[in-house]
C-alpha cells in the first residue's frame, strides 16, 4: 500500500480513493491542483496498484489496511474522503465499518455493483480479459483509446495514460480487484452519527443508480450532474469544476 499526503496540510483532511484498474495519479491527476489549494489530501495506492510486487488481496483485507493507516496517522477521524468508481466501495465500507470516522464521506458517481459469487465470477471471466487485453495490439489499444474519448470525452493523452495502465499492473490484482469489489455488499440503509454520505450522481448513468444510493444509505446528500459515470475526473473543466464546487459546499456543512 501507498501513502502519498500533499496539499494544503493545514486544511481539512480528504482521502482520495482511486478506482478498477487506476492509481491515484492517473485517476485524481486532473482535480488534485484544484483539491490541494484547500485541503490536505492523502492519496492511496492499493497493493498491486502501487508500483510493488504486492498483488491485490480483496477488498475487505484492503479496507482493514486503511482503518490501520487512519488510525495509526490520523487519530481514527478523517474529514472526508472521496471514491472514484471502486474507490466508492471503500468509502462505504469504511463508514459501515465504524472502526474510523469519516465526517463526509463522497462517492463520486458510482456504480456500487454487487452479487453472489457465481455471478461475480462469471463477471469478472467476461470482463477481466477484455480489460487485461487491450495492449496486447495496436488494434485493440486505438479501439479502447477512441471509445474511451467518445465515452468520458477524455483528451488524447488522457485515453493513452488510462490504457497504459491495463498493462503496468499484474492481471491476477486487477482480476482479484474487480471480482472481490462485487462480493464487498453494503448494508441497506447505512446511518452513521456525524456522517453525512454525499453523492456525485450522474445521471446519464441512469435512476437505477439514483436508487441503489437511496437505498444503502439513510438521506443521502445527492447531487445532480449532466454526465457519463466518472466523467468529472477524467473529461474537461466543464464538467469537473461543478463536482469540485460541489464537494467545497459538502465540506463545509455541519455535521
Amino acid at each position: 500500500m501507498q501513502y502519498e499526503e500533499m496539499g494544503n496540510m493545514t486544511g481539512k483532511t480528504m482521502m482520495l480513493l482511486p478506482g478498477t484498474c487506476c492509481d491515484w495519479q492517473m485517476n485524481f491527476e486532473k482535480v488534485i491542483p484544484y483539491l490541494s489549494e484547500k485541503y490536505h489530501l492523502i492519496c492511496v495506492n492499493y497493493d498491486g496498484f502501487d508500483g510493488s510486487n504486492e498483488i491485490f488481496p480483496d477488498m475487505i483485507t484492503v479496507t482493514e489496511k486503511i482503518e490501520k493507516y487512519i488510525i495509526e496517522n490520523h487519530c481514527g477521524k478523517l474529514d472526508g474522503a472521496i471514491g472514484s468508481s471502486l474507490g466508492s466501495s471503500f468509502v462505504g465500507q469504511l463508514v459501515q465499518r465504524k472502526n474510523v470516522h469519516i465526517d463526509h464521506a463522497i462517492f463520486g458517481s458510482p456504480d456500487l455493483d454487487q452479487s453472489g459469487k457465481v455471478s461475480a465470477y462469471l463477471q469478472s471471466k467476461l470482463v477481466v480479459p477484455l480489460l487485461t487485453s487491450v495492449t496486447k495490439s495496436e488494434k485493440k489499444r486505438n479501439r479502447t483509446k477512441e471509445k474511451l474519448k467518445s465515452f468520458f470525452l477524455m483528451d488524447e493523452e488522457t485515453a493513452e495514460k488510462f490504457v497504459a495502465g491495463f498493462s503496468r499492473f499484474n492481471p491476477v490484482s486487477i482480476k482479484n480487484e474487480y471480482y472481490t469489489d462485487l462480493l464487498t455488499h453494503l448494508d441497506n440503509d447505512i446511518n452513521v452519527e456525524h456522517t453525512i454520505p454525499h453523492f456525485i450522481y450522474a445521471n446519464k448513468m441512469g435512476e437505477k443508480y439514483l436508487k441503489r444510493y437511496k437505498k444503502y444509505f439513510h438521506n443521502p446528500d445527492i447531487r445532480e450532474f449532466n454526465m457519463q459515470h466518472e466523467q468529472w475526473v477524467f473529461s474537461g473543466e466543464e464538467y469537473s469544476i461543478p463536482v469540485l464546487k460541489a464537494i467545497d459546499e459538502f465540506m463545509e456543512m455541519p455535521v
